[in-house]
């Protein structure tokens, strides 16, 4: 439903809209990253509810102007409780003629084309690949309410008489078009102002005034020329009371694991090796030293993951942070952390692949990888984060985890996830899942692998206690005592016992909650990133009169009890994720009598709710 006010004048007509789609689309060096962002915190600040989706190219810098070097920054904003950064656009802003060929096909029929046309010479449409100006293309731009505007210009004239050199000058030409943003949906200016200061201020106070002044200029201009004959407004959304952060998830994944170290009372050590999109993670957790969190930043990445493991023997929390290349060179260091049994959280930010694959672009194909890539027999628990808050929540599970049943855990967060944002309710500390570390330090019968009853975990030790010295390494070990051993019974026990503990695990995590009916036609299951496409998808899809229903997993391997039952309600199961079918084959090998329908996607994009939607009403047509 959308409303508009019946006031004569243009620049006070406002159109009232239950949500909007936002893309900012230029080459690498347009500052589109910084101008979402920007945006974003302002929605933030209002109090829109908003999800956010980053899209950059993989190369440091592209050549200027090409398709390869376009970057965009999309971000939704509601006034209703939302999940995904949605699909089709209701807004796009294109700076150059490469972002509008390959941002165009996304943009709603009747949506608003902002075009800034001092970059639309020949030679920058050619460079695109167009053959002839596509701003005079009828055709092209009818369906459309276009927008043309020489932001160029604009950010030339506002800072001539400013000083600075022409190239720094046009490195403002962002903001101008943030400023006109921020008119066409009625947003103060003065967050942004005092952002902009805060970033830019101290070191460079002329860049600060430079882009104040150029977001003033934009915003002044929408005005006086009313480049719309109205304005747009999206109302606040109900969100619980509480003091609210706009969060991505690599910073809640960092923050999660700073927390567990504060609830366990355990200092927290990172050993990693920077790798896109993991390295955020290593960038924050660096600054933490007042928290009693040290960062390693190694030579490679085996010497991250021995590091760390050398960390959880000393008696740290231990984690190593990578994506699914680092994950392969981590592998056998990953074994020897199942041998000794110690706890090690590895967190895998998933991206494209194989080898170096497509570095600033999601996937979910490493789950094949988390359960069964290393030798021999190496259970290790899998878990995956559903959302970029939730990172925060799973990566405490992770220590929980890997702490109780001393066993390295893996947490598979993604792309999506980690660059996305949404807003946070910053929970209190004594909200929090509490967890109890415990180390033994009682000698009077000792044995390194003697084992809890409930859980199979063997005890830590911090090195040096008195009395409790023990021999640790990648060679089998004796059942108790921890000695070398090369006995064939011992070693089939041994392999038994390390995948009874890790199977154990499924006893001490809830079974995951079901959205709609516990019977129907379908059940749309998924697993990490793809909850908000799902959930949303679902939700229509029930609102259209299906009997379908949702089963989200974040507990991956083992499977929570319970999900065989839940299944058994359904007579189509569809399994949307980004690889080629990996859960469903996992499946599979678990419940094999469930009908399973893989709906697969390996494009380096999100699933958006109107794919799922579109596939659940083909299978149930």
């Amino acid at each position: 439903m959308t409303t508009v006010t019946p006031d004569e004048s243009p620049a006070e007509k406002v159109e009232v809209l239950d949500e909007a789609v936002i893309r900012f689309a230029g080459d690498s060096g347009d500052g589109m990253q910084l101008t979402g962002n920007q945006f974003s915190d302002s929605a933030a600040l209002f109090g829109n509810d908003l999800a956010t989706f980053p899209d950059f190219p993989a190369e440091i810098r592209a050549p200027i102007g090409t398709l390869a070097g376009v970057s965009a920054f999309q971000v939704r904003i509601s006034s209703n409780d939302i999940h995904t950064p949605g699909h089709l656009l209701d807004v796009l802003v294109a700076m150059n003629p490469a972002a509008l060929k390959v941002h165009l096909p996304d943009l709603k029929h009747g949506g608003i084309l902002l075009v800034n046309t001092g970059n639309f010479a020949k030679k920058d449409w050619t460079k695109a690949g167009y053959s002839s100006d596509p701003l005079e293309d009828e055709s092209l731009m009818e369906p459309y309410n276009v927008v043309k505007v020489d932001l160029n210009h604009l950010t030339k004239e506002t800072l001539k008489d400013s000083g600075l050199d022409n190239k720094t000058i046009m490195r403002c030409k962002n903001f101008a078009a943030l400023g006109i943003l921020l008119w066409m949906f009625n947003r103060d200016l003065e967050p942004t102002k005092k952002a902009i200061q805060e970033r830019f201020g101290k070191k460079a106070p002329e860049i600060a005034e430079a882009n104040i002044a150029v977001l003033t200029s934009g915003r002044n201009f929408a005005e006086t020329m009313e480049l719309l004959d109205h304005t747009f407004q999206v109302e606040q959304a109900e969100l619980e009371p509480g003091t609210y952060r706009n969060i991505m998830g690599n910073q809640a994944t960092g923050l999660g694991v700073l927390a567990a170290s504060k609830l366990s009372g355990v200092p927290l050590f990172l050993g990693s090796y920077p790798i896109t999109p993991a390295s955020d993670i290593l960038h924050q957790l660096s600054a933490c030293k007042q928290d009693g969190v040290i960062t390693f930043q190694a030579e490679d990445e085996i010497a991250a993951i021995c590091a760390a493991i050398g960390a959880s023997f000393s008696g740290m929390l231990a984690l190593t942070t990578t994506s699914g290349p680092g994950v392969a060179l981590k592998s056998e260091a990953m074994g020897l952390a199942v041998m000794t049994e110690l706890p090690l959280v590895i967190i895998n930010v998933q991206r494209g692949g194989p080898s170096t694959g497509l570095p600033t672009k999601t996937e979910q194909a490493d789950l094949f990888q988390a359960m069964w890539g290393r030798n021999g027999e190496c259970p290790m628990p899998v878990l995956a984060a559903a959302s970029p808050v939730d990172c925060f929540y799973m990566a405490i599970e992770a220590f929980r985890i890997a702490t109780k049943y001393m066993t390295p855990v893996m947490l598979l967060t993604d792309g999506y996830l980690a660059n996305g944002s949404e807003p946070w309710k910053l929970p209190k500390i004594e909200d929090l899942p509490k967890f109890e570390v415990h180390f033994e330090t009682n000698p009077e019968g000792f044995e390194p692998y003697k084992r809890d009853p409930e859980t199979l975990a063997r005890p830590w030790v911090r090195p040096g206690t008195k009395g409790m010295q023990h021999r640790i390494g990648g060679l089998e070990k004796e059942d108790g005592s921890g000695n070398v051993s090369y006995d064939s019974e011992n070693h089939f026990h041994m392999v038994r016992t390390r995948a009874a503990k890790v199977q154990g695990i499924a006893k001490d995590v809830p079974t995951p909650e079901l959205h709609g009916d516990s019977e129907g036609d379908l059940l749309v299951l998924g697993w990490g990133s793809t909850y908000g496409s799902i959930y949303g998808a679902v939700d229509k899809a029930r609102k259209e009169g299906f009997k379908v229903s949702q089963l989200h997993l974040r507990h991956v391997f083992p499977l929570p009890q319970g999900v065989d039952k839940i299944l058994s309600g359904f007579k189509k199961i569809l399994v949307p994720e980004m690889n080629m079918g990996q859960l469903t084959t996992y499946m599979k090998t678990l419940i094999p009598e469930a009908e399973y329908i893989s709906y697969p996607k390996v494009t380096g994009k999100p699933f958006y709710n109107d794919e799922v939607l579109r596939k659940i009403r083909e299978v149930l047509a």
